[in-house]
């Protein structure tokens, strides 16, 4: 009898074990997740001023206040609340700007949605004013369907929408409202 009830705890302990052991999974992610709320960054980074260089040359220069990363997302993204100011240098050393209240760059999709008081200046002076432009990364395409303002040498146009490649050498604006030609 003894031997039948040693059978029977090791038995009952075993199938406790084996039950314990498929039980568990790799819930890494959700361990990770564990005191962060889904509305709550991931992580904040203030007084940025990030560098990016190729074979040693500066070819972007990124400053903003602070950058809130939601990579914690199951679509990620990070967000520059308190806006940004992003220098681009050619071949040449010529500086272009770009300066928005505020911007978003969706990891996934590789696209920047900036808002509020957008304002690109190139390298050959020629200005683009609108308060939604979005670039997309992968295609180097800037576009928008708010009201722009585009000053080119020659012109200031007023339209609804704006295209063009990254270099602003296929700019059009789109449903032209108005063209002032300068004269010097």
């Amino acid at each position: 009898m003894n031997t039948k009830r040693k059978h029977n705890i090791l038995f009952i302990v075993t199938v406790f074990t084996v039950t314990m052991f498929f039980s568990c999974n790799n819930s890494y992610n959700e361990v990770q997740q564990i005191g962060l709320s889904e509305n709550e960054p991931i992580g904040v980074a203030e007084n940025i001023n990030l560098k990016y260089t190729d074979s040693g040359r500066v070819t972007a220069n990124l400053l903003s206040k602070r950058m809130l990363d939601y990579s914690n997302r199951e679509f990620p993204f990070n967000e520059f609340d308190q806006g940004i100011t992003l220098y681009l240098y050619d071949d040449d050393n010529k500086k272009s700007t770009v300066v928005a209240d505020y911007a978003i760059v969706y990891d996934k999709t590789d696209l920047i949605d900036l808002q509020g008081n957008v304002v690109i200046t190139t390298t050959d002076d020629r200005e683009l004013k609108t308060e939604q432009l979005y670039y997309d990364q992968k295609k180097e395409w800037l576009f928008t369907n708010n009201p722009v303002t585009f000053t080119s040498e020659t012109d200031i146009i007023n339209g609804n929408g704006f295209d063009s490649d990254s270099k602003f050498k296929n700019a059009e604006v789109l449903e032209v409202t108005g063209i002032i030609t300068v004269e010097e």
